[in-house]
């Protein structure tokens, strides 16, 4: 058609292409991707197995290398938990001098398991023991060895122990336990042995029941949780030693102080035991925050050294929470007032219960006022009459609002929390309940052969537990409302007396109260 119409054409016919490059073209894409594979593979699987490779990086432990001339933290860092320290002072001679264990036939344990609360110094410890030994301390989280790689973390385990084992003597570090030593099978993990979790702790067990004691190598293990580790891991020729680290006394809590306070210009008047009475219950991680907050306050203020009230404020902002700069109304200041004086009156008259230290209608964190009560000395063990206190002074705000108002507000949200958890406490663990009697109803967290926790209680149970609880929480609520309904006019003084100082201190609560502090049932 194009020929008969006189259309001129400059196309040419395409060439042939050669039988290499139809072959090139149609597999070469394919042919590529196979070398790329196997170049791979061969780099993941060389210098020996895989040391070297990708694959073979990733199954390297992580674990913090520590020189021993290099770890500074001694036994002279620790302080507050000496029949810790005690425990790890045979296992800091054994490193120094094996020979005279071993040639008597003793053993140094595998493994020291170190337990306690948070912030009491088990970490510490640990490098303490590796500083006075001078011996390579080897640092991991147990997260660390999990990944979504079924086996990596077993591999970690393995290089771990065998970097451990050529350092000799050595210490093995292991913080947070309970992230892999979870009893197996249980309701927290895969029934199946291919739970990476579960390969983690089997390889851990393997190792620590394989390796020589002669050769130097202790294993110390960190938890908050020692109720559900694996009882395999807890047997003799593992962990062989428990340590308990407990928070410490008022003793330990000085020592604790001037540990943190080496460094610190302080000034005449400081008083640190004085400061270690007044913090009940804190561990060393708390002190060490409040010496810092305390450096840090009297800094801001331009202080050359740090004072007294730097420790107080610092303490106050710790445990009360820093004040929030909220505008209230005179009324709503007033109603404030009313509850926290009737926390504080039910606290200065109720025998048993805890010295008023401080009553405040700052707003702090959350709450728009805040009595503070603490012992004079460190308590372990409670009584019923005193728990009951601790009702009273609880449901002490709430009885001042119904009758100076004769109504009540939201106010006492964390107060009713407190009353019920310590009634119920007492009905269903305590057996302070004569009709539910010396039995425990209420769960235990964890499972443990010394924890085991509750049987599920009966319904008909569960009712007269709730009723127990009511009737304790009301027979308490009557009392607080005759105390307090007598004591009208003191609260009426530390009311006008917080509406214009806004912060009451010891003394001058007791004063405003016009209650004499020596003599008052609360210190009886």
């Amino acid at each position: 058609l194009l020929e008969r119409e006189d259309v001129t054409i400059n196309a040419e016919p395409p060439g042939e292409r050669s039988l290499l490059e139809t072959i090139l073209f149609s597999f070469g894409p394919t042919l590529l991707l196979v070398a790329l594979f196997i170049f791979f593979l061969r780099r993941a699987s060389g210098a020996g197995g895989g040391a070297g490779g990708v694959l073979g990086q990733f199954g390297r432990s992580r674990a913090k290398l520590v020189e021993g001339e290099k770890q500074t933290v001694t036994f002279e860092d620790v302080a507050g938990i000496e029949e810790a320290e005690e425990e790890l002072v045979e296992v800091v001679d054994f490193l120094r001098n094996p020979a005279k264990y071993s040639k008597l036939g003793a053993r140094i344990p595998r493994g020291v398991l170190l337990s306690g609360p948070p912030g009491t110094g088990k970490t510490l410890l640990a490098r303490a023991v590796a500083g006075e030994a001078g011996v390579p301390f080897y640092s991991a989280s147990a997260s660390e060895f999990i990944e979504a790689i079924v086996g990596v973390g077993a591999s970690r385990v393995r290089d771990l122990f065998r970097q451990a084992e050529e350092a000799a003597p050595a210490i093995i570090f292991i913080d947070e336990l309970d992230a892999i030593g979870r009893a197996r099978g249980g309701a927290g993990g895969v029934l199946s042995g291919h739970d990476e979790r579960e390969q983690t702790l089997n390889q851990i067990l393997t190792e620590m029941d394989g390796f020589d004691p002669a050769s130097g190598v202790i294993v110390l293990g960190a938890t908050n949780r020692p109720d559900v580790l694996d009882p395999a891991l807890l047997r003799p020729g593992r962990f062989d030693r428990r340590v308990a680290v407990q928070p410490p006394d008022a003793a330990g809590r000085e020592k604790i102080l001037k540990v943190h306070t080496r460094s610190l210009p302080l000034a005449d008047e400081v008083d640190l035991a004085q400061i270690a009475q007044s913090t009940p219950g804190m561990v060393g991680a708390d002190l060490a925050n409040l010496a810092n907050e305390a450096a840090l306050l009297a800094a801001r203020r331009g202080h050359e050294r740090v004072t007294r009230a730097d420790f107080t404020d610092a303490l106050e902002k710790i445990v009360l929470g820093a004040e929030r700069k909220i505008v209230l109304g005179d009324e709503d200041r007033r109603r404030i007032a009313y509850h926290e004086g009737g926390h504080a009156i039910v606290g200065m008259l109720t025998p048993g219960a805890d010295p008023v230290r401080k009553v405040s209608i700052i707003p702090r964190g959350q709450a728009l006022g805040v009595t503070l009560s603490t012992p004079d000395d460190d308590r372990f063990n409670y009584s019923q009459e005193e728990l009951r206190a601790k009702i009273r002074v609880s449901a002490g705000g709430r009885v001042a609002e119904e009758v100076v108002y004769g109504s009540v507000t939201t106010g006492a949200e964390s107060d009713i929390q407190q009353v019920t958890g310590i009634a119920r406490g007492m009905v269903s663990r305590w057996g302070m309940s004569d009709k539910v009697g010396f039995v425990t109803v209420a769960a235990q967290q964890g499972q443990s052969p010394l924890l085991p926790g509750a049987e599920p209680v009966s319904e008909a149970t569960q009712e007269l537990v709730d009723a127990e609880v009511r009737r304790i929480v009301d027979d308490e609520l009557d009392a607080t409302r005759e105390l307090v309904a007598e004591n009208r006019e003191r609260l009426d003084r530390l009311v006008e007396a917080l509406l214009e100082h806004e912060t009451l201190d010891e003394v001058d609560a007791y004063a405003a109260a016009g209650i004499d502090r020596a003599a008052a049932p609360a210190s009886a």
